[in-house]
C-alpha cells in the first residue's frame, strides 16, 4: 500500500480500492485494528522535546559575548561595579531577546499538529461511525461535508459539488472544485483534482473518498518532517559580528602581550605592565558595541511596526537589507488577493464595467454576470459585506461599479430553478420568472462550452445574429493569454416552462464574455522598481497557473526570459536548474518542496534570500531563507512560527519598506562600529607610543573607562537614532564575505587612530614637559580623546557623504549626546568627588584651546579621506 499515494491520482477509483484492498463500504473493525498496529496511528509525529537549557546555552556561544564577559571581569578587578552591571544588563537583555526568538522558531513544528482533525466520518461495515481521526488507516472509507477538516490524505471516489480551501498547501485562496475521475501522473499537487489533502477544509458540497496516507506519509506530514530536517541559516549579521568579535579579540590580546613584553624590555616592571595591560584592554574591548547593536535593531524593529510589520527575530531585520534576491508569493502579496472583473466582451468589442452604457448587449452581460450568479451582497457598497464564490463576488461587484443594482435586478426576475456549478458541467445556470410569465435562461460558464449550448450570438446593436465560435474563441484566448480568469455568458428567452429531467441546453443566444483577474497591488510596480535600483533581483514563486503569474508578473514589473513551472523542474538535471535558477523570475506551480529548493540553489549561488509565504507548505523555505516573510492577514500559524518577519498588511510595498529600514540599520551599526574601533585603536596606539619612550601613562584605567561609560557610550547609542542616508535605496547589496567594517572604513580607522594617538600624545607631553604636573598631563590627554570623539563622530555619521552636507539637527539624540558628554566631563574636572575618582585635575583654557584645535583636525582628515577615496561614492550618495 506504500506506492498507493504516489499514483492514485491517475488511477481510477475501482483501481485504487482494489489495491487498498477496501471497498466503498468500508473496512471492518477488525481489518482497520490490524492497520491500525501496522501503520501506527493518524498523527505527525511529535517532534523531540525542546530544551530549554540547550537554547539558553546557545545565547552565550558566541566570540563577542567572550569579549563582554572578559570586560566585565575586567571593571569587576578595578571596582567599577557601575560599569560592571552595565555589561551584565547588556548579556541578560541579549540572552533574554535570542532565547524568546529561538524558542518561538522551534515551536513551528508543533503549531502543525493543531492543524489535524480531531474526529472523522467513517464507513465501517457500511455504516456511519464517528471516530478519533488518529484511528484512521490506509483504505477507511471518511465522509466529507462542508465545514469539516479534511482528516488524512484520501482520494475520491464520490463528489457532489465538492470545494475544498487548500490555501495552507497551496498558498491559493481561492476554492478548488473536486472530482472523482482520473487525472494525468505527472499532475502537480496544486492540479490533482481528485485528492483531498489533511489539513485543509471541505467549503461547499459533499464527498466520499479512500484514505491514502496517514499521519507522516501526509503532504502535511512531509512537510512536518522537511521543517524539522531544515536547518536555519545563521544570518549574515551575526556571521559579521563574529568575524569581527574574532578579530578584535585577537588584536587585542596580541597588543597587549606585545606592549607588555615590550615594556618589560625596555625596564618596566611587571605590576607596571599589568596595569598599562589593564588599561589597553579597557579601552580597546568595545563593551558599548553590543547595546549599539540592540538599539539600532531595536530602534529599527519599532520604526517596521508602524510601517506594518513585526519583526520576531531582531538581526532579521538588517539582514532584509542585505537581501540579494526576494522570492515573493502572487496572491496577497503582490496581488489584492481578491477577483476583479477587467473587461467585457460582447457586441464584438471589449469594454470596462465603469464605461457601462444602456447599450441591451452591454445590459444582458451584467445581467447574465448577476442572475446566473449565487453570492450575495448584503451592502452594495462595500464589496467586504459579500459571500460566496470569489469569481461570482467580482461579477457582483462589476455590476454595482456599472451603477447597477444586484438585488433590484434578482427582484425584477425571480429564480425559479438553478442548475449549480458542477466540475464536469463547467457551467452554472439560473431559470427566471419574467413578469409576463414566460422564462428566461441565463447561463455562465466556461467559454468553450457555453459556445456548444449557443447558435445565436448578440450584436451591438442588440439583434441576434448566427454565430460564428471563432470569433469569440479567439477573443476569449487573447484575455487568457494576459492571466485572465475567462468565462462565456449567454441567454435563452421566452421559454414557456422550466425544464424537465431530460432537458438538454440548446439553442442559446451567446452574450459574449468576461475577463477577471486578481490585479496587482496599489504601490506594488513602484515597489519592485525601488528594489530594482537597490540591485534586489525579485522573483514572483507562486502555485498558480503560468499565464496567470506571467501576466501579473508583466504587470508589476518583474521581467522573465521564460515562466518555469514545478512540471518542468521536475524533469531537469540538477545543474540544468541550478543554471536556470540564475536567470528565470517567475515561477508556476510550485510545490512546496520545490520553493525550498529554489531556496536552497540561490544560497548556494551565494545570495542573501528573502522569502514570504503564508501556507503550511511555505514553512520550510521560510526557515531555510536567510529572512523568512509570513503573511499576518492571510498567513497560517505554522508559517509565522517559521518566519521571521511578519507582514501586518500582506503587502510587497511592506518588504520595500522592510530593505529600506534594513539597510539603515546596518548603516548605523557599520558607523557605530568605525566610532569606537577607530577611539579603540587610538588608545592602543597611544599607549604603545607611551611604552616605548618609556613615558608614564597618559590615562589611568579609571579615566578609560570614564571614556568608555559616558563619552563613547552616550555618543554610539545616539547613532542608532540616525535616519536612513540619502540614495540608501541606490546602493548595491553588500557582498556577502564583506564585514562590518568595509575596506574603506578601515582604512579610515588606521588613519583616525594615528592622528588621534599622535596628537593626544604630543599634548600629553606638552603638558607634562610645560607643568611637569602628571595628573594635569593625563587630565588634558583624557579631555583630548573626549574633544576627539565629538568632533569624530560627525566624520562617522556617513561613510561617503560629507559631514558638512548633513544636517546636524536630523538626528537631534547624537546633538545632545555630545554636548552631554563634553558638559558631563567639563563638570567632573572641577567637581572635587569627581577629581578624586577619576583622579583629574582641573586644566588652564589655554589647555582647553590647544585640545579643540588640535582635535578639529580629526574632521579635517576625515573630509579629506572621503573626497581622496571615495568621490565618486560621495558624489552619488550626495545626489
Amino acid at each position: 500500500m506504500k506506492g498507493i499515494k504516489a499514483r492514485a491520482h491517475a488511477l481510477p477509483h475501482e483501481e485504487v480500492a482494489r489495491l487498498l484492498e477496501t471497498a466503498p463500504t468500508g473496512l471492518s473493525f477488525e481489518e482497520a485494528q490490524r492497520r491500525l498496529y501496522h501503520f501506527g496511528p493518524n498523527q505527525i509525529q511529535k517532534p523531540q522535546e525542546i530544551s530549554l537549557w540547550r537554547i539558553l546555552w546557545h545565547q552565550f556561544a558566541s566570540p563577542f559575548i567572550y569579549l563582554l564577559i572578559a570586560a566585565a571581569g575586567v571593571a569587576l578587578v578595578l571596582g567599577d561595579y557601575v560599569d560592571a552591571a552595565v555589561i551584565a544588563a547588556v548579556l541578560v537583555i541579549n540572552a533574554t531577546i535570542g532565547f524568546i526568538q529561538e524558542y518561538n522558531a522551534e515551536k513551528a513544528v508543533e503549531s502543525l499538529r493543531s492543524l489535524t482533525a480531531p474526529q472523522a466520518t467513517v464507513l465501517r461495515g457500511g455504516r456511519e461511525y464517528k471516530v478519533p481521526a488518529a484511528s484512521l488507516v490506509p483504505g477507511d472509507v471518511v465522509l466529507l461535508e462542508s465545514g469539516v477538516r479534511v482528516p488524512a490524505d484520501m482520494r475520491l471516489f464520490e463528489s457532489i459539488a465538492l470545494q475544498v480551501d487548500e490555501s495552507l498547501l497551496t498558498g491559493e485562496s481561492f476554492p478548488i472544485y473536486k472530482t472523482a475521475h482520473p487525472i494525468a501522473l505527472e499532475a502537480p499537487i496544486s492540479d490533482r483534482t481528485n485528492i483531498v489533502f489533511a489539513g485543509s477544509i471541505i467549503t461547499a458540497g459533499r464527498g466520499r473518498g479512500y484514505v491514502i496516507a496517514t499521519g507522516s506519509d501526509t503532504e502535511l506530514g512531509s512537510i512536518a518532517r522537511s521543517l524539522t530536517e531544515t536547518e536555519s541559516v545563521q544570518l549574515p549579521l551575526m556571521e559579521r559580528m563574529e568575524r569581527l568579535a574574532r578579530l578584535i579579540g585577537i588584536v587585542i590580546m596580541g597588543s597587549i602581550a606585545g606592549i607588555f613584553l615590550l615594556g618589560l624590555v625596555v625596564g618596566y616592571s611587571v605590576l607596571e605592565m599589568f596595569k598599562v595591560g589593564v588599561g589597553i584592554a579597557v579601552a580597546a574591548i568595545p563593551e558599548g558595541l553590543p547595546i549599539v547593536l540592540t538599539v539600532t535593531l531595536a530602534r529599527r524593529v519599532w520604526a517596521m511596526a508602524r510601517r506594518h510589520a513585526l519583526v520576531r527575530r531582531l538581526a532579521a531585520i538588517e539582514t532584509i537589507g542585505s537581501a540579494t534576491v526576494i522570492g515573493s508569493d502572487k496572491t496577497g502579496t503582490l496581488t489584492e488577493n481578491r477577483m476583479t472583473v477587467q473587461v467585457f466582451w460582447s457586441g464584438g468589442e471589449f469594454w470596462r464595467p465603469g464605461e457601462f452604457s444602456p447599450l441591451f448587449h452591454k445590459e444582458m452581460a451584467l445581467k447574465a454576470a448577476v442572475l446566473a450568479n449565487e453570492a450575495e451582497l448584503p451592502d452594495e457598497a462595500n464589496r467586504d459585506s459579500a459571500t460566496g464564490d470569489p469569481t461570482e463576488i467580482a461579477l457582483l461587484w462589476a455590476a454595482c461599479e456599472a451603477g447597477l443594482s444586484p438585488r433590484r435586478l434578482r427582484a425584477a426576475e425571480v429564480e425559479k430553478y438553478r442548475i449549480p456549478f458542477e466540475p464536469e458541467l463547467r457551467y452554472s445556470a439560473s431559470f427566471r420568472q419574467q413578469p409576463d410569465g414566460t422564462y428566461t435562461l441565463y447561463l455562465k460558464g466556461s467559454p468553450e462550452q457555453v459556445l456548444t449550448f449557443c447558435d445565436t450570438i448578440l450584436t451591438k446593436e442588440g439583434r441576434s445574429q448566427t454565430l460564428h465560435p471563432e470569433e469569440a474563441l479567439e477573443a476569449a484566448a487573447h484575455l487568457a493569454q494576459q492571466g485572465m480568469r475567462v468565462l462565456g455568458l449567454a441567454y435563452a428567452p421566452n421559454l414557456t416552462q422550466l425544464p424537465e429531467p431530460a432537458f438538454q441546453l440548446q439553442g442559446l443566444t451567446f452574450i459574449g464574455l468576461v475577463g477577471m483577474i486578481d490585479p496587482p497591488r496599489a504601490g506594488v510596480p513602484e515597489a519592485i522598481a525601488d528594489c530594482h535600483k537597490a540591485g534586489i533581483r525579485v522573483l514572483m514563486i507562486t502555485g498558480d497557473h503560468a499565464a496567470t503569474a506571467q501576466a501579473i508578473a508583466a504587470q508589476v514589473g518583474i521581467h522573465t526570459p521564460r515562466t518555469l513551472t514545478g512540471e518542468e523542474m521536475n524533469r531537469l538535471s540538477e545543474k540544468e536548474l541550478e543554471e536556470l535558477v540564475r536567470s528565470v523570475n517567475v515561477f508556476a506551480r510550485v510545490a512546496p518542496q520545490q520553493k525550498l529548493q529554489i531556496v536552497q540553489i540561490l544560497q548556494k549561488q551565494g545570495e542573501i534570500v528573502a522569502i514570504t509565504g503564508d501556507g503550511v507548505n511555505d514553512a520550510p523555505a521560510l526557515k531555510a531563507a536567510h529572512v523568512g516573510i509570513a503573511m499576518g492577514k492571510g498567513g497560517t500559524d505554522v508559517a509565522r512560527e517559521a518566519a521571521d518577519i511578519v507582514l501586518a498588511d500582506d503587502n510587497f510595498v511592506t518588504i520595500r519598506n522592510a530593505v529600506e529600514e534594513g539597510r539603515t540599520a546596518f548603516q548605523n551599526i557599520r558607523n557605530a562600529t568605525f566610532f569606537l574601533l577607530s577611539t579603540g585603536a587610538a588608545a592602543i596606539l597611544l599607549f604603545l607610543v607611551a611604552v616605548i619612550l618609556k613615558w608614564p601613562l597618559p590615562m589611568l584605567p579609571a579615566q578609560l573607562l570614564w571614556l568608555n561609560l559616558v563619552t563613547n557610550g552616550l555618543q554610539d547609542v545616539a547613532m542608532a537614532f540616525e535616519p536612513a542616508l540619502p540614495g540608501i535605496m541606490r546602493q548595491k547589496p553588500r557582498p556577502l564575505r564583506e564585514g562590518i567594517i568595509s575596506p574603506l572604513l578601515w582604512e579610515r580607522t588606521f588613519l583616525v587612530s594615528f592622528l588621534m594617538a599622535g596628537v593626544t600624545a604630543y599634548l600629553f607631553w606638552l603638558e607634562y614637559d610645560l607643568t611637569h604636573d602628571l595628573s594635569k598631563a593625563q587630565t588634558v590627554a583624557l579631555t583630548t580623546f573626549v574633544l576627539f570623539q565629538n568632533f569624530h563622530i560627525g566624520n562617522a555619521r556617513a561613510e561617503y557623504i560629507s559631514a558638512f552636507r548633513l544636517n546636524p539637527l536630523r538626528n537631534p539624540f547624537l546633538i545632545g549626546s555630545a554636548l552631554l558628554a563634553l558638559g558631563i566631563h567639563a563638570l567632573a574636572l572641577y567637581v572635587p568627588f569627581m577629581q578624586f575618582v577619576l583622579r583629574v585635575v582641573p586644566i588652564e583654557g589655554e589647555a582647553w584651546i590647544r585640545s579643540i584645535l588640535a582635535a578639529s583636525s580629526v574632521i579635517v582628515v576625515g573630509e579629506l579621506h572621503k573626497w581622496l577615496r571615495s568621490p565618486r561614492q560621495m558624489k552619488q550618495a550626495e545626489d
